[in-house]
């Protein structure tokens, strides 16, 4: 059996890592708890895939992602989703000139780097559509011209989870496309005590200062690339996957209780994201407890519960612990 050296890819991460820390301490200046989501959110950047928060009103879903915006160098948008919204609001379109009699092409907010979909859920079927595209293909297509977005491209989109009037509902081909969906809670005791000294103010102070560069993020990325992932850890992550689709495989008695597994994507993205896991613990490889942390974000979206777990109240999030309970771990 072949030995790895891990310390040249130690040190690599240690080295990648190092703005990461920077930007955490800068950020928790103004953010107080909330971990979970900082830490996915630090995820889906760094694997380059996009986040869904969701979670009641005042739990700073907006503030967190305003704060990782304004530590990294790079553009931000704010788009606030409502009933009336429409595709072109979002990508843009094509504006006559009467002074040449052609027509010119107006790009909309889209086009930035990091994305803030605020109630994404508020927006009707057609925009959640032309947001599909950009989310996957990173491009756009205005009139017949194809327009590719720039790079970083993030979507970090906020949904409200109990009020449902004035809603649509995401499509499941959409939400498949966010490689997390994060279940933001309330702060602990401790964490509100400490939220209501540093914010209780007319005008609280909430500057964040830029650390973080385009760059820093480009080499962060090739060295979670690099970052070792053993193979009977692969073989754990499709057996995780696969007991979504097919639950009796794995002495499972979950059958009756999920109508949809989760898809190939699930595999790739809990691949990336154990792998950004490691890479923000400073480690140059993968633990199965990588697999463990990120399986929830990555599964609870992708699979879809049937009627009869709907009636034993059970929830994705429960199949998914029941699947990580009994699945050999390696």
């Amino acid at each position: 059996m072949t030995q790895i050296d891990y310390k040249p890819i130690d040190a690599a991460i240690k080295s990648a890592s190092e703005p990461f820390r920077r930007l955490t301490d800068e950020v928790h200046k103004v953010l107080v708890g909330q971990e979970n989501m900082w830490r996915h959110m630090l995820i889906g950047i760094l694997s380059n895939g996009h986040v869904l928060l969701e979670g009641v009103p005042g739990l700073a879903k907006t503030l967190t992602v305003s704060c990782l915006a304004r530590g990294i160098d790079t553009g931000f948008r704010r788009l606030q989703f409502t009933p009336d919204l429409l595709p072109a609001d979002l990508i843009g379109t094509m504006i006559y000139q009467p002074q040449t009699g052609e027509f010119k092409v107006k790009k909309g907010p889209i086009f930035s780097n990091i994305i803030l979909a605020d109630e994404i859920n508020r927006a009707p079927a057609k925009v959640q559509s032309a947001l599909l595209e950009a989310m996957q293909e990173r491009q756009v297509t205005i009139g017949d011209t194809t327009h590719a977005l720039p790079d970083p491209f993030l979507v970090l989109a906020t949904q409200n989870p109990i009020e449902q009037e004035g809603t649509y509902p995401l499509p499941e081909a959409q939400v498949d496309r966010f490689m997390l969906k994060v279940t933001v809670t309330y702060p602990t005791r401790e964490q509100e005590r400490k939220i209501l000294d540093r914010m209780a103010r007319t005008n609280p102070d909430t500057s964040i200062k830029p650390v973080l560069s385009t760059s820093d993020l480009v080499k962060a990325r090739q060295a979670i690339d690099d970052i070792y992932i053993d193979d009977k850890i692969k073989d754990y992550i499709v057996n995780l996957v696969f007991a979504t689709r097919d639950p009796g495989a794995m002495n499972l008695d979950l059958k009756e209780l999920i109508q949809y597994g989760a898809s190939p994507r699930a595999t790739l993205m809990l691949t990336l994201g154990a792998k950004a896991n490691a890479f923000l613990a400073g480690r140059g490889f993968v633990t199965p407890q990588d697999v463990k942390d990120l399986a929830p974000a990555v599964m609870r979206h992708r699979i879809i519960i049937s009627y009869e777990a709907e009636a034993e109240e059970q929830t994705s999030d429960d199949i998914i612990k029941t699947i990580l309970d009994h699945v050999p771990v390696p």
